[in-house]
């Protein structure tokens, strides 16, 4: 056991004057997960329909709509969001571990001073009489410096490095939600605005129409019954007034808390927004390998499968002898004695510790670290995969509801047509009021159901900026 040692403390001390390795795995993105990255190269799914366009994304993507009001807004929840200041928060945390595990690497130093009075047993010092009472001190420096023998201290500042790219990420992450959530709610906010705006005009429309039943049935030209469908439809087009009003009410509250501020204190003259945000061409969308780089929540993942495999070779150090050389001098001795020669001592050599019988805690230490890294392999593949499903559903949503929109616009251009046609007739003598209030409210509901699609349109096109992970840059 003794030559054991002793070959293993020669071994050690061979090993501090010139590292002789970096133990674990170097990082590499894996086979499997660079093959998803490969298929993922080219145009991505959905993009074939028209709604969107092979070009490059911009990073402020929301100034694509031209509108002051947004973009001030977006910047508003940039400066004072509270998820991204917790997100601010965390990456200086991040940074601050990098700088303790970088911090291993440099000496380190202690200075003690220790004055004491007091008398020592003398059966202690095997003398049969009483000691006197008297002073002492012990004062010196210590310098020691950790040898990084297998690289464990490289391991642990890969990680922490990696695990602060990941938190970058998750800011830039936030960044892009907010962005997102921004638009959604000032779309929320303005295609209420309309909506109640066309509730408002079909409600006068009714209003007349029931006017005017009501004198056809006081004239013997209708009945009661008609004059209680045409009340009974007016309350219901009124009943659809409170919802809209709480729609485009708590569409606010959402802008308040997304730009740092109390519900209800934003400007009353956001609420006269009154048509959604509108782009005047194809949402640009880039391909497959330019929305893998630029989603921040896969680059989070692959950051932290970076770091999970460094982890591997931090737990692997564990098997190897740790080295510390040091350095010490001071002074120790009776109080009456502080200064003199005799007192002064020194110190230098290495400190080496090694369990060699219990190994086990250490390999249990890397199996653990092993599994972690198949978990975030897992997590980063499912990153992938899952960033392309959302972008290529987000764009084929969003073009099925662009053709829905496009075709409930032909309807209303058909139904001004009808009603247009209607009032030329009541003019000319040729038809009654009420076919002319009948094709008008026709009109208004079809103007009803193209602004609620164009809301909607809105809302899809947040959701696919959110989806192709724009706006952190």
């Amino acid at each position: 056991m003794r030559l054991l040692i002793l070959r293993a403390c020669a071994a050690a001390l061979l090993a501090a004057g010139a590292a002789c390795t970096t133990v674990g795995p170097d990082y590499a993105v894996p086979a499997r997960a660079a093959v998803r990255l490969e298929a993922a190269n080219g145009p991505l799914a959905g993009v074939e329909t028209g709604a969107a366009q092979v070009a490059p994304l911009p990073p402020h993507w929301w100034r694509l709509y031209d509108d002051a009001t947004l973009d001030g807004l977006v910047a508003e929840a940039f400066a004072a969001n509270a998820d991204l200041r917790v997100a601010a928060a965390n990456l200086e945390r991040a940074a601050a571990v990098v700088d303790e595990a970088a911090g291993a690497r440099r000496p380190a130093a202690a200075l003690n001073a220790s004055p004491a009075y007091g008398r020592a047993a003398g059966a202690a010092k095997g003398v049969p009489y009483v000691l006197p009472d008297t002073g002492s001190y012990d004062t010196g420096i210590a310098i020691s410096y950790q040898v990084d023998v297998v690289g464990r201290i490289s391991r642990a500042i890969e990680a922490a490095q990696a695990d602060a790219e990941a938190a970058r990420s998750a800011y830039d992450l936030a960044r892009v939600t907010v962005a997102a959530g921004t638009v959604r709610a000032y779309a929320d906010l303005c295609s209420a605005g309309r909506q109640l705006d066309v509730a408002q005009r079909s409600i006068g429309l009714q209003d007349e129409f029931v006017r005017l039943t009501s004198q056809r049935a006081g004239l013997g030209r209708g009945t009661e019954l008609d004059v209680s469908r045409a009340r009974g439809q007016l309350e219901s087009l009124r009943a659809a007034v409170p919802p809209l009003e709480a729609q485009r009410t708590t569409a606010l509250y959402r802008l308040a808390v997304l730009t740092g501020k109390v519900p209800g204190t934003l400007p009353a003259s956001l609420a006269d927004c009154h048509a959604p945000p509108t782009l005047r061409d194809p949402v640009p969308v880039g391909d497959g390998a330019a929305l893998l780089r630029r989603r921040p929540d896969v680059r989070q993942a692959e950051r932290a499968l970076a770091a999970a495999t460094a982890r591997i070779g931090v737990a692997t150090a564990e098997l190897y002898p740790s080295i510390t050389l040091g350095a010490s001098a001071g002074y120790t001795g009776a109080a009456s004695q502080f200064g003199q020669a005799n007192t002064f001592r020194w110190s230098i050599g290495p400190l080496i510790s090694w369990s060699l019988p219990n190994t086990g805690v250490a390999r249990s230490h890397i199996a653990q670290a092993e599994a972690g890294s198949k978990a975030a392999l897992a997590r980063f593949d499912a990153a992938v995969l899952g960033a392309l499903r959302e972008t290529s559903s987000a764009l084929t949503v969003y073009a099925r509801d662009l053709d829905r929109a496009q075709a409930l616009a032909a309807a209303r251009d058909q139904h001004r047509t009808a009603a247009r046609q209607a009032r030329t007739l009541y003019q000319a003598g040729r038809t009654d009021f009420l076919t002319v209030l009948d094709a008008e409210r026709t009109l208004a509901g079809s103007e009803s159901a193209l602004g609620t699609a164009q809301g909607q349109l809105a809302a899809d096109q947040a959701a696919l900026f959110l989806a192709l992970g724009g706006g952190w840059e």
